[in-house]
């Protein structure tokens, strides 16, 4: 940023001490005035810190004038900058602070007509350097509460990460853990909660009120807190709307101290639907409550082969087309629960002709079709074989 008070003589600074000085109450004053969190009374350590921090500011400023010197160590203002993030400041308000302490400096200088004998270029040439030096020590203090603000977003997430690793393990945490790992995570524990399996799952969490999360390998988890607004989920709702065209898979809801068999749930279901072989194919997030038999299918890849096995060992000794439409007609007509009629109208034939692909059928399934457990097996050997 260079070094403006180079160019104002020292003669200047000396000239204009008393002035300077004099300042100090009423850039106080302003920023408290201007600024609300600053609008505190001036007792204790608070009142100290401003006021010293404004008449040390002013006194370096002064000493600098004339000087080809970079600024001092800018450490102190630094450590402003995190203090004021430590005490629930915001960054708008510092650089505020900043900006009217100038400002009020300046025209205190130009009321008091402590300038006014000074040439024109002198002027000029004061108002940069006071104006450049101010930047530089808010610079020094933006930067050391920017430090601050990601030291802390960083130990909240570290902690989170815990909880939810915590929240998700099994044999289950215990509760009094869960309230520990919560008061240090900042998390409000909630009477019942559904798991949530996405990546970038701390970005997605952090636009869902209430919710925590940790981008875990293989894919992140989001715990969500089920909070109901108006009958809607509104937590569920914001994590819909935070996706952004993301793949996720929604495990059941549950009391927060099962939390790990939502997370187990969602887990066993997103491999299937991150491949696109379970739900529709433009179904962003999915529940997975809603293919529990595919899930357990899943669970063991042998027996879904021997169960797809089974159900269509009996067409594939049949031409081509005839095993095609012998299977079609068998799903159509077992998810009519064995209505002719409505099978019929899903195949968009006639009723006759399904009532004759079924005697074919009959004939290669034998009595398997009128046994409640065979032809169950058969619905879910053709559900495998549909790839769900």
């Amino acid at each position: 940023m260079g070094r403006p008070w180079a160019r104002v003589p020292a003669s200047v600074g000396a000239a204009l001490r008393p002035a300077f000085v004099a300042t100090t109450d009423a850039i106080v004053a302003a920023v408290r005035v201007q600024v609300p969190e600053y609008a505190r009374p001036l007792t204790g350590r608070f009142g100290e810190r401003i006021t010293e921090g404004v008449s040390v500011a002013l006194e370096q400023f002064i000493a600098l004038l004339g000087s080809d010197t970079e600024l001092p160590d800018t450490r102190i203002y630094r450590e402003l900058g995190r203090i004021e993030h430590r005490e629930g400041r915001t960054l708008a308000a510092l650089q505020s602070a900043y900006q009217i302490g100038t400002r009020t400096a300046w025209q205190e200088l130009g009321s008091r007509g402590a300038a006014h004998d000074l040439p024109p270029e002198t002027i000029f040439a004061l108002a940069e350097a006071l104006f450049g030096y101010v930047e530089q020590l808010s610079a020094a203090s933006v930067a050391g509460w920017a430090e601050e603000d990601a030291s802390h977003a960083g130990s909240v997430q570290t902690r989170r990460h815990a909880l939810v690793e915590a929240l998700a393990r099994r044999p289950p945490t215990a509760a009094p853990e869960i309230e520990r790992l919560a008061v240090a995570a900042g998390w409000t524990v909630p009477a019942k909660v559904v798991a949530l399996v996405v990546p970038d799952a701390v970005e997605v969490a952090a636009r869902v009120p209430g919710a925590i999360a940790a981008d875990l390998d293989p894919v992140g988890l989001a715990v969500l807190p089920a909070v109901r607004v108006g009958g809607l989920d509104a937590a569920l709702d914001a994590a819909v709307g935070a996706l952004r065209g993301r793949r996720a898979v929604l495990g059941p809801l549950v009391p927060v101290a099962e939390t790990f068999r939502s997370v187990a749930r969602a887990r066993a279901a997103w491999p299937l639907h991150a491949s696109g072989l379970l739900g529709k194919p433009d179904e962003a997030l999915l529940h997975a409550d809603a293919h529990l038999v595919e899930l357990l299918l899943g669970a063991d890849p042998d027996l879904a082969a021997d169960l797809r096995e089974k159900a269509l060992g009996p067409l594939r000794d049949l031409p081509a087309g005839a095993a095609a439409r012998s299977e079609e007609t068998l799903r159509a007509w077992l998810d009519a629960h064995g209505d002719v009629t409505v099978a019929a109208a899903a195949l968009h034939v006639h009723p006759q002709t399904v009532r004759y692909r079924l005697a074919q059928l009959r004939e290669a399934y034998g009595g398997a079709l009128d046994d409640p457990t065979a032809r169950l097996e058969i619905e879910v050997g053709l559900r495998v074989r549909d790839g769900r």
